[in-house]
């Protein structure tokens, strides 16, 4: 298993998305619609990893610069994006691989504090997310597009 970064406009990284936005609408009947770029992932101002297994690519995660403040975010967060393993490689470790080394990137971009957005129906993110650290954030105190959905989960770790 090799993880390498790549762009987040990258053909594997496309089909990728395809796939974790069927896992969206699959779990909570619609598509993510936070607005992503491939600008956004460009160093230092984030990066995009893709796992890949020979040359096919398996999993995928990113972090993005983000501090709108009007959005609940705060100055020096990296926010975490597009984390998504393919069922057949699930089990095998490969997104608690990704979520190290986008967190080791980060912090060595200057970031302060990794932030992510799930939902209730991702139960193994929560789990993932909480086992690495990460800690619930309090309702006044969420961030991102899905902020106010009640199945919405925000969590944040610091990277100092």
């Amino acid at each position: 298993m090799e993880i390498r970064p790549v762009r987040y406009d990258h053909p594997d990284a496309v089909v990728l998305d395809a796939l974790v936005q069927q896992e969206y609408v699959r779990r909570y009947g619609e598509t993510d619609f936070t607005p992503l770029d491939a600008a956004m992932f460009v160093p230092p101002r984030g990066t995009y990893l893709l796992a890949y297994d020979g040359d096919r690519p398996v999993a995928t995660g990113g972090w993005r610069t983000e501090e709108d403040t009007a959005k609940g975010y705060a100055a020096g967060d990296a926010e975490i994006k597009r984390m998504f393993v393919i069922e057949e490689a699930r089990g095998r470790g490969l997104a608690r691989r990704i979520l190290a080394a986008l967190e080791a990137d980060a912090r060595a971009a200057g970031r302060t504090r990794m932030v992510l957005e799930t939902g209730t129906e991702q139960p193994e993110a929560l789990s993932l997310y909480a086992s690495c650290g990460y800690l619930m954030v309090p309702e006044p105190e969420k961030f991102g597009e899905f902020r106010t959905y009640d199945d919405s989960r925000c969590m944040r770790k610091a990277l100092a």
